[in-house]
């Protein structure tokens, strides 16, 4: 195998002007200088078990990049964590305007180094795209005083909101918040958040317990849970706890028991929703298959450890009406990007599961026999860096994005 040197990309400056565009204002339409095309070849002969690979950085730059999504016409958006939208068509990165108020500090510090897990998160082009023209995404929504739990006077919640893209590609129209998680609260980690379409008129995403555990098993407040809405917003019928008892169950929450979900995929056959959770300390990660109602534990149920004492967190690994996970990893990855792939390039992939890592900088392949994993390979350990979204391109390949302060899109694909 041979990796060849990566390109040189300056980190993007968050100056205090340029912080404007987390609240929608001035430098919209702009060609960003430092966050390039590249297609640059960085690996070839990568030895996989069903394939030779290659891998290509596309785009570079990228101060700490969370998404990509594909438009029909294969121009690409990507988000980046600081609270920047980037359209790419062609060889032209162009920094998309009017985005809501965002909250992200300045310095965007990945989670170990103690930073911000806040920002612009998922971005996801509605399956009818060509016909509405919707774009829909997550980001951590700063809230007034009085809708923060406790004495804080500033608290943050995950949020999903659509809009269209301007004709030129410069800014975001028709942009409305169809979804802001209510108490806000403090801490600024654990907010999800994927999102995926189901084909039923719903739209489903994911709320992290926002660090503080409690309310994933606390049915009144949406934290540590998937959220299941119209997609135009409010709770979709059918979701389990509307009018159950006590009245007071939130009527948007489809399953809960959840830590931090950072990557949810619909199985292509099935429409099972999967998904990954980040474990705490010591491993416990998990990989397992939401339903309407489910609750999968946390924190009550547990495959981890405190940070401070190494005790395990909860009663035990199971527990009556827990839903136990498909499978646990027990070194730590923290994974985040998870997809299916359906593709042709890779016929030897065909139904596997991708997770990506960011803690230990690889990709795991899955395969799957029904709800169990049969056999798991790793793929491209320390060569990329963090990885923080896997997703199939509408070519039939593979990308990776990588979170890092001058992080990029990688293209895998099979070598000629």
């Amino acid at each position: 195998m041979q990796f060849h040197g990566f390109s040189s990309h300056p980190r993007f400056t968050r100056t205090p002007l340029a912080l404007a565009v987390t609240g929608g204002m001035a430098f919209a339409g702009l060609t960003h200088a430092d966050v390039q095309v590249t297609n640059e070849e960085v690996a070839s002969g990568v030895e996989s078990e069903e394939a030779t690979l290659t891998v290509t950085q596309v785009v570079g730059g990228i101060e700490h990049p969370w998404a990509v999504a594909w438009l029909p016409d294969e121009r690409m958006l990507i988000t980046a964590r600081p609270g920047s939208l980037y359209l790419v068509d062609g060889d032209e990165v162009t920094e998309v305007g009017n985005l809501p108020k965002i909250d992200t500090d300045e310095d965007q510090k990945p989670a170990p180094e103690g930073g911000n897990q806040g920002g612009l998160l998922d971005v996801v082009v509605h399956p009818d795209y060509e016909n509405n023209g919707w774009i829909y995404f997550t980001y951590s929504s700063p809230g007034d005083d009085d809708s923060v739990m406790g004495d804080d006077e500033y608290g943050t919640g995950t949020a999903l909101a659509r809009a269209r893209l301007s004709d030129d590609g410069s800014e975001l129209t028709d942009l409305e918040t169809i979804y802001a998680q209510v108490p806000r609260t403090a801490p600024g980690r654990h907010y999800g958040s994927r999102i995926v379409f189901p084909g039923d008129g719903s739209v489903m995403f994911s709320i992290g317990d926002r660090g503080i555990r409690y309310p994933s098993q606390d049915l009144t407040d949406p934290g540590g849970s998937i959220i299941r809405l119209h997609e135009d917003g409010g709770a979709f019928e059918g979701n389990p706890f509307i009018e159950a008892e006590p009245g007071n169950l939130r009527p948007e929450i489809f399953s809960y028991g959840h830590r931090n979900n950072q990557g949810l995929a619909l199985h292509p056959e099935t429409g099972e929703l999967w998904a990954i959770d980040h474990g705490p300390s010591g491993g416990g990660e998990q990989l397992y298959v939401a339903e309407a109602g489910s609750n999968h534990g946390w924190p009550q149920v547990s495959f981890g450890r405190e940070y401070d004492t190494d005790e395990f967190i909860g009663i035990g690994e199971v527990a009556p009406g827990v839903k136990p996970p498909v499978h646990v990893w027990e070194d730590t990855l923290a994974p985040s990007g998870l997809t299916f792939y359906t593709g042709d390039e890779f016929p030897g992939w065909q139904g596997n599961l991708f997770v990506g890592a960011l803690y230990a900088e690889r990709l795991h392949r899955v395969v799957l026999d029904g709800e169990a994993i049969a056999h798991e390979e790793i793929l491209l350990e320390n060569e990329l860096g963090r990885i923080r979204d896997v997703r199939q391109g509408p070519d039939g390949l593979l990308y990776v994005l990588t979170d890092e302060s001058d992080g990029g899109l990688y293209r895998i694909e099979p070598e000629a």
